[in-house]
């Protein structure tokens, strides 16, 4: 009789996880409220690469934590957030293409007609480089429903 506790108790909380399974709009790992494992969203674009943000530029959206190399860059993106914050949440764009998620990393990026772009890790990256338009356009119709 206890097997059938334990298992009853077991199925239910799986159950009560897959309820709750969605994922947060913006990705920011296990345990971390960070966008952009704190990268600098702007810089991509102002500096054409990565750079680490401070936590002394930082500001709350979309439920995640966002950081900036510097006030200018934060203000750029306090004044549209959406020219800046990646694509699909910052979760990787091919992924996203194929209809799940993954984590994006900031270190493989691509920005495409002016949006942001990541991917999972460089194998991927050479895979979306194959076909970004036709890869952004089967994220677009997967997205956002692709968090569910």
């Amino acid at each position: 009789m206890p097997l059938r506790f334990i298992a009853a108790l077991c199925a239910a909380f799986f159950a009560a996880g897959a309820a709750q399974a969605a994922k947060p709009e913006v990705y920011t790992g296990l345990f971390s409220n960070l966008a952009l494992d704190g990268y600098d969203a702007v810089a991509y674009f102002v500096q054409g690469e990565p750079a680490k943000g401070s936590a002394a530029f930082s500001l709350e959206y979309k439920g995640a934590r966002w950081r900036f190399a510097s006030a200018e860059n934060l203000e750029r993106f306090r004044a549209d957030p959406e020219a800046y914050a990646p694509r699909y949440g910052g979760y990787c764009a091919w992924a996203v293409a194929q209809g799940y998620v993954a984590r994006g990393n900031p270190k493989y990026w691509t920005i495409v007609e002016g949006g942001l772009y990541l991917n999972y890790d460089a194998g991927v990256q050479r895979k979306w480089e194959a076909d970004i338009p036709g890869f952004i356009a089967r994220a677009d119709a997967n997205w956002p429903s692709v968090l569910e």
